[in-house]
């Protein structure tokens, strides 16, 4: 599951990049695409984009080009010829009109049949020359693709003397094809969208201290670049000098500008809508978190989701099925059953129309992607649509505390005074004096202390204890309860003040001198702003929450009381979650994990879905979990559980429609009621049907029904 660092994903040739909607429609299977990084570099090579590694089979040079930009196709398999432009088309569908039109009003003459018969003619070269072509390839190779029945049934219904309709049906195909291709194509360039995102030009400065312009893919980790309001930021870094804010919705989904100061971190392809800023880079070009996004997503297609895979190995059996049962209906029909030879051809050759399976099986690809993409514009960078499939099964969700439920970072929650005044301005100078978390909080905190604070001498750090110094003579400390009760400060006052807030898992740090305990500070990590709506999101979707933490039961019961989880286990080491993780997988069925840290990887890699937290995780989280959340948000989860459970729906929806529709018409086919026109529509409406209902995923992303 470990995601492998490579350089930046490159666009094709007119700036969109290599994402495919692979389908395999030839030899009647699907074949899964070589790995990305491996199909751009062949393509790259060629220069051209020539195909997505997966037999599109196009016959390039008719001036006509995907939706992509390059030469290619549209990604799904059919194995038709390159298509034709739109004026193409059009006169390909003029010409068809006109064979019709002559084959109604003909008298029956030699020179109306001739010129009916060269319109028709005309409009299949028009249409489908390509089409025809690889068709004959493919029955060369021994591949059913769609042109290869294609080919079978215009060149039978042109020497059976139905060439009006087998005009009329290349042309209709060629405009379905055109039609689906762009469709298709949305799909696509939802994620390919993002390139055009993190800028090529970043403003570098130099040694000489003079700022310059320079390719963003040149500049290294640790150099400063300056980003000017209404840019973007071209790599990821930490702000040095400057406050403004920025729109991160491109990366985290977040609709809000955040605010940003020295010492916050800043995303690739995010927008600074405010003041200018300096940052370090802390990433290089190929390696930032909107890389990770682009790469994450190209690579999940080269792995097949469970209902892609199911549809493959139907498909490899559905269409070698009804092409016997074409051969049988054109042969056995007028033996056993006495049909006119011409008519059992016909209804044969309408079958094999009908049968071809690209609806059933782009059904799968076009949704899978167009899910994966709603879920990266709402910063849930989901690493395949594998786990997209799997999470609407989630029966628990086991939370790491630190840094996850809650934000990671200390703060100061509560403070009681024991009598005399000055304390807090001398809690705030020894506490500004330390480097521990729990001072720099106190410190931070106490940000309503007067400026001209007293000035400390002799300042020393009591390891395991506090730290002590002289403020204006007098000697104080500020420490923990063994400092308190080892110089027999501690009261049954304080004792009562200190355990009302332990009880809620705050840390208590006393500030004493010689005469007593002046104040006493409590510190808390806080719950996360989201955590209490997002365990409710989960208990209204039937899910149990659950936190595993290594952190001491006191502050465990608290933020999960807060957040509204019942179920706790604190105090745990990495392999004891291992072993929490497994137990909820027995009791409850499917389990995911969300966590940061170093120590949650193990429990992220045991569960069956892993969520890391993108903006606070550790990189070894983020690459050993299956669903990064950019912002942080735990609503993300429930989110992306609904996300799975529409696009789940949206699949069957789909391979419903494809199978229905071809059943319909099989019977028409059958009983005679079907013609080639009703045929193609079957084949190419279907198509057009699911790929409409797959990009529906594209929309309302995150408001998926609960």
């Amino acid at each position: 599951m470990a995601q492998t660092v490579s350089p930046r994903p490159t666009p094709a040739p007119g700036g969109a990049p290599r994402i495919d909607l692979a389908c395999g429609c030839g030899s009647g299977g699907c074949e899964a695409p070589p790995p990305p990084a491996a199909t751009r570099a062949a393509a790259h090579a060629q220069g051209a984009g020539e195909g997505h590694g997966h037999d599109h089979d196009h016959e390039h040079g008719h001036g006509a080009t995907s939706p992509a930009g390059g030469a290619g196709g549209h990604g799904h398999d059919h194995d038709h010829g390159v298509l034709p432009g739109w004026g193409r088309l059009g006169a390909s569908l003029v010409a068809a009109l006109g064979a019709e039109l002559m084959h109604l009003l003909s008298p029956g003459t030699l020179p109306w049949e001739v010129g009916g018969m060269a319109l028709a003619a005309l409009a299949i070269l028009l249409a489908g020359l390509g089409v025809y072509r690889s068709g004959l390839r493919s029955l060369a190779r021994g591949q059913l693709g769609i042109s290869a029945l294609m080919a079978v049934a215009v060149t039978g219904a042109f020497v059976i003397g139905q060439w009006p309709e087998a005009a009329m049906v290349m042309a209709l195909y060629a405009l379905a094809e055109r039609i689906e291709d762009r469709a298709v194509g949305r799909a696509r360039d939802a994620i390919g969208a993002l390139l055009a995102l993190s800028p090529e030009q970043a403003e570098l400065l130099g040694e000489d201290g003079r700022w310059r312009t320079v390719p963003a893919a040149e500049v290294p980790v640790g150099a400063v670049l300056r980003l000017r309001p209404g840019a973007r930021v071209p790599l990821d870094g930490v702000v040095q000098e400057g406050r403004g804010a920025v729109d991160e919705s491109s990366v985290t989904g977040e609709s809000l500008a955040v605010d940003k100061a020295p010492g916050d971190s800043l995303f690739a392809g995010t927008l600074n809508a405010q003041a200018e800023l300096q940052f370090k880079v802390t990433a290089a070009a190929g390696h930032t978190t909107l890389d990770r996004i682009i790469r994450a997503v190209e690579e999940a297609q080269g792995a097949r989701a469970p209902m892609q895979r199911f549809v493959d190995r139907f498909a490899a059996i559905y269409t070698p099925a009804v092409f016997a049962m074409a051969a049988a209906v054109a042969v056995g029909a007028p033996l056993l059953l006495g049909w006119a030879w011409l008519d059992a051809v016909y209804r044969a050759l309408v079958l094999l129309v009908i049968a071809c399976p690209c609806a059933l099986v782009i059904a799968t690809p076009v949704t899978v992607v167009s899910g994966l993409a709603a879920g990266a514009r709402r910063g849930i960078l989901i690493k395949g649509g594998n786990w997209l499939e799997l999470a609407r099964g989630v029966r628990a969700v086991a939370f790491d505390k630190t840094g996850t439920v809650t934000a990671g970072r200390p703060v100061l929650v509560g403070r009681d005074r024991f009598g005399g005044d000055g304390a807090t301005d001398v809690a705030a100078a020894l506490a500004g004096r330390s480097d521990h978390p729990v001072s720099k909080a106190i410190a931070a905190g106490l940000g309503d202390a007067p400026a001209d604070l007293p000035t400390v001498q002799d300042f020393t750090a009591l390891p395991g204890r506090g730290v002590e110094a002289r403020v204006n003579g007098a000697t104080w400390f500020l420490g923990n309860r063994r400092l308190a009760q080892e110089r027999g400060l501690w009261t049954d006052a304080v004792e009562a003040a200190a355990a009302a807030h332990e009880a809620e898992g705050r840390s208590v740090t006393l500030l004493g001198s010689a005469q007593g305990v002046h104040a006493l500070f409590a510190v808390a990590d806080t719950l996360r702003p989201q955590a209490a709506e997002a365990v409710a999101d989960l208990r209204a979707l039937g899910i149990v929450p659950v936190m595993l933490t290594g952190d001491h039961a006191a502050a465990a019961q608290a933020a999960a009381r807060e957040a509204g989880i019942t179920e706790v286990q604190a105090g745990l080491l990495p392999e004891q979650k291992l072993s929490a993780i497994a137990a909820l997988q027995r009791k409850h069925g499917m389990t995911a994990m969300a966590g940061d840290g170093i120590n949650d990887a193990p429990a992220l890699a045991r569960a069956d879905i892993g969520f890391a937290m993108g903006a606070a995780g550790t990189d070894v989280a983020m690459e050993t979990a299956d669903v990064v959340i950019m912002n942080d948000d735990l609503r993300r989860v429930a989110e992306t559980v609904r996300l799975s459970r529409r696009t789940h729906a949206v699949l069957w929806q789909n391979i419903a429609l494809a199978l229905g529709i071809k059943a319909v018409f099989f019977g028409l086919a059958l009983t005679g009621q079907a013609t080639m026109w009703m045929a193609v529509f079957a084949d190419m409406g279907a198509s057009l049907l699911v790929v409409a209902n797959g990009l529906r995923m594209l929309r309302g992303a995150g408001r998926a029904p609960r």
